[in-house]
């Protein structure tokens, strides 16, 4: 006579289909809304592409791991925009030739797909992410409302612009990754950004952390809060994103304003929070980061990119990248 299967078998079969289906459906949503979130239009499978090419870093490199964070990066984003809007000519690049005013979504999608590509694609779509930047910026120039003038190719404001992101964007994985770099990998970060900012035409980069602060701070004699600095800060504040994903933004806001230099809150005229607030913040922050690092951990830029390099590129990929 034929015995029954165990039930705890019987509840094993019928319940894995069922978590994987669930798993599934999550993480779908988490990259739906990120990518609503950055207004992100990327296909991953552009970085499936050519097989076994490691592009301008490679899977070995720190500015691997830093970049696959997203809530680093976006949080490092938007603290990298405070500190750019604080150089009067910087900002008037894009104030007088970009609609970031009226669609900082739209400006910050096509940031993230820029370093998205620079770090994660083939080495000839990075060159050539580079090479179209390049040429925009070539056309741009201007005159500050002080009548002094300004181009954006300019190679000491491609460098303020690079020690801005560069510095955001480790400060903030720094606080909010639940693996951060030893002294040794900060310096290798930034001695590793140097392919990307030489290559947009900025001079004399740093290659260590201390060198990156250092640049930074020799840049406060040119520094101002106006007008329009106030309206872009106004800005910032009031991403905007869908009711879903406001606690998440302004968790981000806030943490990215924390993560500033002392003397950037002091120009800007803004307290720093108490300790509390800022473990409170860092802490659910790390965790949203721990669960997209989990959504992302097979579909996202980098794991399409490490499939690239290891030549398995035979993974369908989603329509549109959820990471940087």
């Amino acid at each position: 006579m034929p015995t029954s299967p165990p039930f705890s078998a019987v509840l094993s079969d019928w319940a894995c289909p069922l978590k994987d289906a669930v798993s599934a459906r999550i993480k779908a949503e988490l990259g739906a809304r990120v990518r609503a979130m950055t207004g992100a239009t990327g296909d991953a499978r552009d970085f499936l592409q050519p097989a076994g090419d490691p592009g301008l870093f490679g899977p070995n490199a720190v500015t691997w791991q830093v970049h696959a964070h997203f809530v680093a990066m976006m949080t490092g984003g938007l603290s990298s925009l405070i500190l750019q809007a604080l150089h009067p000519r910087a900002l008037a690049a894009v104030w007088d030739h970009s609609s970031f005013r009226t669609q900082l979504q739209a400006r910050l999608g096509r940031t993230a797909l820029f370093v998205a590509t620079t770090t994660y694609g083939g080495t000839e779509a990075a060159l050539q992410a580079i090479e179209r930047v390049n040429r925009i910026h070539a056309h741009i120039r201007g005159t500050l409302p002080d009548g002094r003038s300004y181009v954006a190719n300019e190679p000491e404001l491609i460098r303020w612009v690079h020690l801005g992101e560069t510095t955001s964007f480790l400060r903030a994985y720094q606080d909010l990754s639940l693996q951060p770099l030893s002294p040794t990998q900060q310096d290798q970060y930034f001695a590793e950004m140097t392919r990307v900012g030489q290559r947009m035409g900025a001079q004399d980069l740093p290659e260590t952390r201390h060198q990156a602060y250092t640049q930074l701070h020799a840049y406060r004699g040119d520094l101002l809060v106006d007008e329009r600095t106030r309206e872009t800060i106004a800005l910032i504040e009031n991403y905007p994103c869908a009711p879903s994903e406001r606690p998440m933004v302004v968790l981000m806001v806030r943490a990215a304003f924390q993560m500033l230099p002392d003397w950037a809150l002091e120009l800007l005229q803004r307290p720093r929070s108490n300790p509390a607030e800022q473990a409170a913040v860092r802490i659910a922050l790390q965790a949203m980061g721990a669960s997209l690092a989990w959504a992302f951990a097979e579909t996202g830029v980098a794991a399409r990119a490490q499939q690239r390099v290891s030549g398995q590129t035979g993974v369908k990929a989603p329509a549109s990248f959820p990471d940087t």
